[in-house]
């Protein structure tokens, strides 16, 4: 009997997902990693990766008749997803760090974990799918349900963990996974999906930075058009490219479309000045190698943001970088976000968007 490794969050995803491979014929085994502080309140309650979610997935765990055991997670967690976080907004950026989770925390532990007992398979409750390519290389695709696809947060995968993930709701939609809960009687079949970052359920960033004491103070928002002071800001971490919110009056809907953190500086300007064609990505990885599609230029389909819909571009590599170009404007690319490149459903690779 094949031994996996579930990631277990207390969600109704990781829950039917170590249900589902039970059923399949492994031997599973649930791990729940604890990654930063409870504050006791509702929304922890709500938070992955909390202890309150640890407890709810060994209550799954013990439901569905499988081991469960709890690792602390959170002095490395906090140095190597917080903290970077932190820093990013600082400097006017907006990071992603779900996916920065995944790439140095998640997936790596899991890995750990299963080596550490002698387990083949790694698993997680993502709706992605992975298959075997022609080339011989693992390839990551889309997920089934398109309104839940979450291959944009695993781009960065590396072979070593594709070739031993499974990711059994990648053929099923949100709907079809609750009602494999709801049959089962589990707890979690109505727990509502948590909507923001792990670590700040309450979605209060500018509290939370303010509590890591890396601020760095007040400057002016000025109209790109012009260049005019038409404001004040009380700090660039409050800020993101296309906000609305907190910006002075000028006689017409104004945006956040830029963030210069050397002069401490908001822009602010249209919504056509907010849309962009074009963006520079740094900190490529590849899952399928642009060697075997032809060159320096690259036609594909690509998201700036987890929730959009992929788009047609190019992507034009360069000796550090690329140049990813949409074939239509697009709304705020964000400096900090990551930028993923498809070929159909298959997942091409990724890296980060930086400022030009």
């Amino acid at each position: 009997m094949k031994t996996v490794v579930v990631g277990m969050s207390g969600g109704v995803d990781s829950s039917v997902t170590a249900y589902l491979l039970k059923q399949q014929g492994y031997r599973v085994v649930g791990v729940s990693f604890l990654l930063h502080e409870a504050r006791g309140n509702a929304a922890d309650a709500a938070s992955c990766c909390s202890l309150v979610a640890a407890r709810d997935a060994g209550r799954t765990a013990a439901a569905l008749g499988v081991e469960h055991s709890v690792v602390n997670l959170r002095d490395r967690f906090s140095e190597q997803v917080v903290d970077p976080f932190v820093g990013e907004y600082t400097c006017g950026r907006t990071p992603n760090p779900c996916i920065l989770c995944n790439r140095r925390i998640k997936f790596p532990a899991l890995a750990q974990h299963a080596d550490s007992i002698g387990a083949e398979y790694i698993a997680t409750g993502h709706y992605a799918q992975v298959a075997h390519g022609a080339s011989g290389r693992m390839l990551l695709k889309k997920g089934a349900d398109v309104q839940k696809d979450q291959s944009y947060v695993l781009y960065m995968l590396p072979q070593t963990i594709l070739a031993r993930l499974l990711l059994p709701l990648g053929r099923l939609r949100k709907e079809e996974t609750r009602a494999v809960a709801r049959l089962l009687g589990l707890s979690a079949a109505e727990r509502p999906e948590s909507q923001e970052i792990c670590f700040i359920p309450d979605g209060d960033y500018s509290s939370f930075i303010l509590a890591a004491g890396r601020l760095p103070g007040p400057g002016p928002i000025i109209l790109a058009e012009t260049g005019k002071i038409v404001g004040r800001h009380d700090g660039i971490h409050r800020y993101t490219i296309g906000q609305r919110k907190r910006l002075p009056a000028v006689g017409r809907p104004v945006y956040v479309v830029r963030i210069d953190p050397e002069r401490n500086a908001v822009i602010i300007g249209s919504k056509d000045e907010a849309m962009k064609r074009a963006c520079r990505v740094r900190d490529l990885t590849w899952i399928a190698p642009p060697a075997a599609h032809g060159g320096d230029s690259l036609r594909v389909t690509a998201k700036i943001r987890s929730m959009m819909r992929d788009e047609p571009a190019t992507v034009c590599l360069r000796q550090e970088d690329a140049l990813l170009t949409f074939d239509e404007p697009q709304w705020a690319p964000a400096p900090g976000q990551s930028a993923v490149f498809y070929s159909g459903d298959v997942v091409l690779g990724g890296g980060i968007i930086r400022e030009e």
